[in-house]
């Protein structure tokens, strides 16, 4: 009988948590906290995909890159490749980290990582309407300069007065480009580390090369195509809240630990969640179950061994509810 396949994104804070400076040490330990939390799903039989976000971290290559520039004169790299930066030092970090935490367990398995391009559509409106914020708040002056001198684009930040952040597009992706190989090496048992901070864009030009789009994408919607692609049995986002809730702080707050998809998406429409925030994790679960998954569970790192936690959608509502 084919085993279970599991993909399980990583929130920003299963790595980097918002009062901690950043230090490797910080985010070693943080990381080796969040994997202790998936040995479960290795004793339970699943095979497993590892997604993961790189928030704090590309903007932080993005800072290293300008003060690179104005300090020394050093090329500034496009996002792209500091998006690959990322799930390069990222994934290494993951990879080392499960090893350590498998090794304490007695489990052999191998854990793979692999910077993951994916596809987007050139023609997406969102080329045409940048949205997603990265790297440091500049002053007005340096941002005109920078908007004069590159090309940037920057929107003022509502919680810094006078301070503006770039702005890059956030296109919705179509493809995993080696989801096959993805897949196959999950299948034989391994660990997979993949499609980190959603992947680096890339489209299909004319002479059908491929062409790095000067664009992030959202790592939950990333996750959610590629557990579709490769036929995932479940889809686990971990973020920094155990359930999803209706009237989030509220008076009339309440949790919703088991819903369908039509009750769901009505939620969704009826504006219950938070567009930078909870949102998409609830569109990328939407996604998954609408293509054939037969689980998405949104819930702490903490408390995913824990069945009697976490919000499940199905496409039906849950009979087991243990």
């Amino acid at each position: 009988m084919e085993k279970k396949l599991a993909v399980v994104a990583l929130g920003g804070n299963a790595l980097l948590r918002g009062d901690q400076a950043g230090t490797i040490d910080e985010q070693e330990q943080n990381t080796t906290e969040t994997l202790e939390n998936l040995v479960f799903l290795i004793n339970d039989g699943y095979d497993i995909v590892i997604t993961h976000g790189n928030g704090p971290q590309v903007g932080n290559i993005l800072m290293r890159n300008d003060a690179g520039e104005q300090m020394y004169g050093i090329a500034q790299m496009p996002v792209d490749i500091c998006v690959a930066d990322s799930q390069g030092g990222i994934g290494y970090m993951i990879e080392r980290m499960f090893r350590n935490v498998l090794n304490k367990y007695g489990i052999e398995k191998n854990v793979i990582c692999i910077v993951t391009q994916v596809l987007v559509d050139i023609n997406d409106p969102a080329f045409n309407d940048p949205q997603k914020r990265v790297g440091k708040i500049y002053s007005k002056d340096q941002a005109d300069d920078l908007a004069l001198r590159k090309g940037w684009i920057f929107m003022e930040e509502v919680k810094t007065q006078g301070g503006y952040r770039r702005v890059v597009p956030s296109p919705i992706p179509s493809r995993v480009i080696n989801n096959s190989i993805i897949k196959e090496l999950a299948r034989k048992g391994n660990i997979v580390i993949a499609a980190g901070g959603g992947g680096v864009p890339v489209y299909i030009d004319e002479k059908k090369d491929v062409r790095p789009a000067e664009a992030v994408v959202d790592k939950d919607l990333a996750s959610s195509l590629l557990a579709t692609e490769i036929g995932a049995d479940e889809f686990y986002i971990l973020t920094d809240v155990p359930y999803i809730y209706v009237n989030y702080k509220k008076p009339d707050q309440q949790i919703r630990e088991f819903l369908n998809y039509e009750d769901t998406l009505k939620y969704l429409n009826d504006g219950q969640f938070a567009k930078g925030s909870m949102a998409p994790k609830i569109q990328a679960c939407l996604n998954f179950i609408k293509q054939g998954g037969k689980k998405s569970v949104i819930t702490e790192a903490f408390k995913l061994a824990d069945k009697k936690y976490g919000s499940k959608i199905t496409m039906e509502y849950e009979d087991d509810r243990r």
